[in-house]
């Protein structure tokens, strides 16, 4: 079984994390060690200009020191103080601080005239230091004189300072972490809510519970439960639907039925009533077969031009009603598209335009367009119309508004029933024709 989406986002969010946490930690304690340096290094930049200062060479190019009480920097008259300082002439040592007399210092190095060396050797003692030398020439009587100073500072306070900046750092950042953790964890919790809200919906729904998804959810996980909860109604419908088939069939063939009951008391006709009968039968069986396979709306429909249909439609049943020599027309943009079955959009069209044509005294005109609402459909005629206290009446199963008009007891119904697989809703108003306009409207 593959791991859950929570686990995965966890997962990946607690790699982002440390990541963060980690480059974080290395960008900063490298930048801390670089100023620590740099800070330690400008102190002793410092020193050495004071010694500068204090250091005079007389007119026979002796190098002359101040006493130790009065050097610049105290710790320079202190032993083992951590911070040492010699002069030399070349490889020579001309002076070097009391501090460093016990104390092993690193051999001069040479240094270009007015250029600073940093270096930081390991001495015989084994401590870490930071050495800063600079070079200058002097001038005396006899000639110049080059001299180098070197400022010898242990490097045990900075790394002890350095150290203690890791800690405190890692610290931190450990805190930092463990609160990105929760927050994400909390967030992702609260972000997949929705999901197991639908896992729990879907449950109570296998379980009999529900009949649909209830209540609203982020856009986008909307469409997710929108197509559900119409695969959910498609299914009920199409149980509807066959049951409402079968009802019929077995109605429609009690006729049928009795007829050849009877027609047993006349063998001479037998034959005929027989393959009449049975062709009538099948005539039947055919059509509620066909409406008991109503599709609905699925979101991998395809999407049927209107146009040419209504077109074929209309000249089909010119032919039917050419006694009544009916005009009519189709208001259709060729852009515009029925997403479901052809044999459910031709039912409805059929049953809408068989049933004006019937009524109509010389015209029947369709209408389609699509908006911001869905598709809308629209049969007018120009016949007596329907009276609104019937609306809702006709459009029951075997409910007519006229008992003397034959075969209009289940048309509208099956309409209503077509329409409602696909969500949509069946409406009968007064037509510009001046009879009836029948409405059926699809959602967006």
């Amino acid at each position: 079984m593959s791991r859950s989406l929570q686990f995965r986002l966890g997962l990946a969010s607690l790699a982002v994390v440390l990541l963060f946490v980690v480059s974080s930690a290395a960008v900063l304690d490298d930048a801390f060690r670089s100023s620590s340096r740099m800070a330690l290094r400008e102190r002793m930049k410092g020193q050495i200009y004071l010694l500068l200062a204090a250091a005079a060479v007389d007119r026979s190019g002796h190098l002359a020191m101040p006493a130790p009480a009065d050097l610049p920097e105290p710790r320079l008259a202190l032993g083992d103080s951590g911070l040492y300082a010699l002069i030399a002439a070349g490889n020579a040592v001309l002076w070097r601080s009391p501090s460093s007399l016990r104390q092993p210092l690193p051999p001069p190095f040479p240094v270009a005239p007015g250029a600073w060396e940093w270096r930081e050797p390991t001495l015989a003692d084994g401590r870490d230091y930071a050495v800063l030398g600079y070079s200058l020439t002097k001038t005396t009587a006899t000639g110049n004189g080059p001299l180098t100073f070197f400022l010898v500072s242990e490097l045990a306070p900075l790394q002890e300072e350095v150290s203690s900046y890791r800690r405190r750092l890692w610290l931190g950042l450990a805190c930092v972490a463990v609160l990105l953790i929760g927050t994400q964890a909390a967030t992702l919790r609260w972000s997949l809510h929705p999901l197991r809200r639908i896992a729990e919906e879907l449950a109570a729904i296998e379980s009999g519970r529900r009949s649909r998804i209830e209540g609203s959810y982020p856009a986008e996980i909307h469409p997710l439960t929108h197509n559900i909860n119409l695969l959910l109604n498609s299914e009920r419908a199409h149980r509807e639907r066959y049951r409402n088939a079968m009802a019929d069939l077995a109605h429609s063939l009690k006729t049928p039925l009795a007829v050849l009951q009877g027609a047993l008391a006349t063998p001479e006709t037998l034959a005929a009533t027989v393959t009449e009968q049975t062709g009538r039968m099948a005539a039947i069986v055919d059509r509620q077969l066909q409406r008991a396979t109503t599709s609905g709306t699925t979101a991998s429909a395809g999407a049927i031009p209107l146009r040419p249909l209504v077109e074929r439609l209309l000249a089909s049943l010119q032919k039917v009603h050419r006694d009544k020599a009916i005009a009519m027309a189709g208001e259709i943009d060729p852009a515009v598209l029925f997403r479901g079955d052809e044999a459910d959009i031709l039912e409805i069209l059929g049953n809408l335009v068989d049933n004006a044509c019937k009524w109509c005294r010389g015209r029947v005109q369709v209408q389609a367009w699509r908006d911001h609402h869905g598709l809308t459909l629209v049969v007018h005629d120009d016949g007596p119309g329907i009276d609104p206290a019937n609306f809702a009446a006709i459009l029951q199963r075997g409910t007519r508004a006229d008992e003397s008009a034959p075969g209009h007891g289940i048309g509208l119904a099956v309409v209503a029933e077509v329409a409602a697989a696909y969500q949509g809703q069946i409406s009968i108003a007064t037509s510009v024709l001046g009879g009836a306009a029948v409405a059926v409207q699809f959602p967006a």
